[in-house]
């Protein structure tokens, strides 16, 4: 029987997991998970080391975004307003919406495509369904209603640890490559990584961290900017606590995903992937039905938890941008700019549908575009987490800064081999 002590402390750790565990989950969307299926696909087990690498890298990331959020009280647009010219924000936050858009509309084509072959049912008729019911959910509940569903979500991304585990493989050759890292040779393989580092460090977590962060305080009745500035150290603490559990189960998950494709279509020569669908038709035969159908239903679940936070955090870095009223906790009515992003982008996404593009493909370009524009946004995260006026003499620790200025110079080195090699 544990005791009083452990099982205080083990309450504690699932009440303070919120914005950072969602945020880590919405990581594996259906454009990371086929991000990760080509990556296992065409270069076997040689990339399992980057989702240990990435965990921290990406942990730092996150927490620093959160901190922003916390301890400005606004979100990240909005903190680097206070910095940078409007004009550049505009053109980060377009950029943003455009690889959001892409991704949003491949995310979709991935979740009916799963659908059809779980109901039989047309998948252009369920592309529609979720995009429409997805966009009313986001529109018409309130942010609390979002978070607790979006919470619940990430049970599904144990699917592809369980299907990994299925396949039964030789964990020598596995830990061998996870923690002996193997240099990526030629422009594909330099691309897959830019892709995986893309999809792991996307730039639309950092706008969805921060602004969720607001959401949280908002929902705590801190509603007036100068009620939300500072943070205490518990706060921040419960914080880091949150965003590690929830970009390691990110990773966790990604490691598995790599895995699963790497062991089952890479030594078939099933590389030239083409959707998600046939990831999982390629499966059944050589890993069986069950896991199979993990890998769809999967699919599924993490687009309903992730088409949200991509559609909301381009509205998020709009309405920060342009000062219009926001946030998730507003009627229609009184934040008709900021829900037209969402129903924008969503309505774009499901367009995608009458375009005649492979839906992996598309996912994959997105994750390169995400690539190329997050060591970018890196550095402004950076210049605002440093500025010890804008963060209320609470900026991120030496330790912090270093980490994600690594991160964002390993980025822009894998982008520039990716383009030069």
């Amino acid at each position: 029987m544990p005791r009083p002590g452990k099982k205080n402390l083990l309450k504690r750790f699932f009440s303070v997991l919120g914005p950072g565990l969602v945020t880590g989950a919405a990581d594996n969307d259906p454009s990371g998970i086929a991000t990760y299926s080509i990556a296992g696909a065409q270069l076997g087990m040689s990339l399992l080391w980057t989702a240990f690498v990435t965990w921290p890298l990406m942990g730092f990331v996150q927490l620093m975004c959160a901190r922003i959020g916390m301890v400005t009280g606004r979100g990240l647009a909005g903190a680097l307003r206070q910095l940078c010219p409007r004009w550049l924000l505009f053109i980060a936050a377009a950029a943003l919406l455009g690889a959001n858009i892409v991704t949003i509309g491949a995310d979709l084509a991935g979740m009916s495509d799963a659908g059809q072959m779980l109901t039989g049912i047309n998948s252009h008729f369920l592309t529609i369904f979720f995009g429409v019911g997805i966009t009313l959910a986001t529109i018409y509940f309130r942010y609390y209603q979002i978070a607790f569903v979006l919470k619940w979500l990430t049970l599904v991304l144990f699917a592809y640890v369980i299907t990994a585990f299925i396949l039964k493989p030789n964990w020598g050759s596995v830990l061998y490559h996870t923690f002996i890292p193997s240099w990526p040779r030629g422009h594909n393989a330099w691309q897959s990584l830019v892709a995986v580092l893309g999809t792991t460090i996307s730039p639309y977590l950092f706008f969805w961290q921060a602004s969720q962060e607001v959401e949280e305080e908002k929902a705590m009745g801190r509603r007036m900017l100068i009620s939300r500035e500072g943070a205490t150290k518990r706060e921040i603490l419960d914080r880091r606590i949150d965003v590690g559990a929830g970009t390691f189960f990110s990773n966790l998950v990604m490691y598995f995903i790599i895995l699963t494709t790497a062991l089952t279509l890479y030594p078939h020569n099933e590389r030239n992937i083409e959707s998600s669908r046939q990831v999982a038709e390629a499966l059944q035969p050589l890993a069986g039905p069950f896991a199979a159908t993990l890998y769809t239903v999967g699919l599924i679940g993490v687009g309903l938890l992730a088409i949200p936070i991509l559609a909301g955090s381009s509205a998020y870095a709009f309405a920060e941008t342009l000062a219009w009223k926001q946030g998730l906790d507003k009627p229609v009515r009184s934040a008709r700019y900021f829900y037209g992003v969402i129903s924008v982008s969503t309505l774009l996404g499901i367009a995608m549908l009458f375009v005649k593009i492979s839906p992996i493909k598309a996912l994959f370009g997105a994750s390169v575009i995400n690539g190329v524009l997050a060591p970018f946004l890196l550095v402004g995260i950076l210049v605002v987490a440093s500025d010890r006026k804008l963060m209320e003499r609470q900026p991120s620790p030496w330790l912090s800064r270093i980490v994600v200025g690594l991160t964002a110079a390993i980025m822009l080195i894998a982008v520039g081999a990716m383009f030069f090699l």
